[in-house]
């Protein structure tokens, strides 16, 4: 039997705590969530409606292989884009459209083998991906629970339309990212438009999101005193590998795998 039904429950349950206005990581119909079932479906919220108060009738499900097959396309016209998504449907009756950032989603679930993932708009985020110095800021860590929950560097995704052509760009980045640091990244961020979580669990693509924001606030402030004392790359790779680290991120139910 598909576990279908209980991955719904806690992604809804996830997307509300994304959707809570005081986190300010999203407003209106901002953002996206998205969750992989065990039977090649997965779940991925419908355009247009709100993170913080969605119900079950909000979210798309789909089949994985014919949205992933999408991107062996070299182009697609929005036209083509929308037909290919709605075939992609597991119930075709189903009246709602999947969020324009479903194929990102399935990417993500399957190159990057993410179980959740959250993608949002933070202002605190969005503050540096928005400047010029956004790729420059990013580049180095600067306190450890960074790197212990978001990973030794977050990839980077230069600006795309979103879409398709922003599915392609992430895809690139993920692909980039494994041969560098032969694991999938934890957080990704796009130039000129926000962040994507991706975790084993609903708690860890929380986790990853709200981890970042506080880097990002952080980062922010140390150009107030002349800019970021980033850490050595032997301070980051220790403390990537610390097994007592690991076990931290096992009690803290960051990563079920572990």
């Amino acid at each position: 039997m598909s576990n279908a039904e209980s991955v719904l429950t806690e992604l809804i349950e996830m997307s509300h705590k994304i959707g809570q206005p005081e986190r300010d990581l999203i407003i209106l119909g901002e953002g996206n969530t998205s969750a992989v079932c065990d039977d090649g479906t997965y779940w991925v919220k419908a355009s247009g409606t709100h993170l913080g108060s969605l119900g079950r009738g909000d979210f798309v499900r789909m089949n994985l292989d014919p949205v992933c097959a999408m991107v062996e396309e070299e182009t697609m016209s929005d036209d083509v884009f929308k037909q290919r998504i709605s075939e992609a449907k597991f119930d075709p009756t189903f009246p709602k459209r999947p969020s324009t950032e479903t194929v990102l989603h399935a990417l993500a679930l399957t190159v990057a083998d993410a179980k959740f993932v959250a993608h949002t708009h933070p202002t605190a985020v969005n503050a540096i991906m928005c400047s010029v110095a956004a790729e420059e800021a990013l580049k180095g860590r600067i306190f450890p629970d960074e790197i212990v929950v978001c990973g030794p560097e977050p990839a980077y995704v230069p600006y795309a339309d979103p879409g398709f052509p922003l599915a392609k760009a992430t895809l690139k980045a993920i692909n980039e990212y494994v041969d560098e640091w032969g694991m999938a990244p934890k957080a990704i961020v796009i130039q000129n438009h926000g962040l994507i979580a991706l975790g084993s669990s609903a708690i860890e693509a929380d986790s990853i999101t709200a981890m970042f924001v506080k880097t990002c606030r952080i980062l922010a402030g140390t150009y107030v005193f002349g800019g970021p004392h980033f850490l050595s790359e032997g301070n980051r790779q220790r403390i990537f590998t610390r097994p007592d680290e690991a076990y931290r991120r096992k009690e803290l139910k960051l990563d079920q795998a572990e």
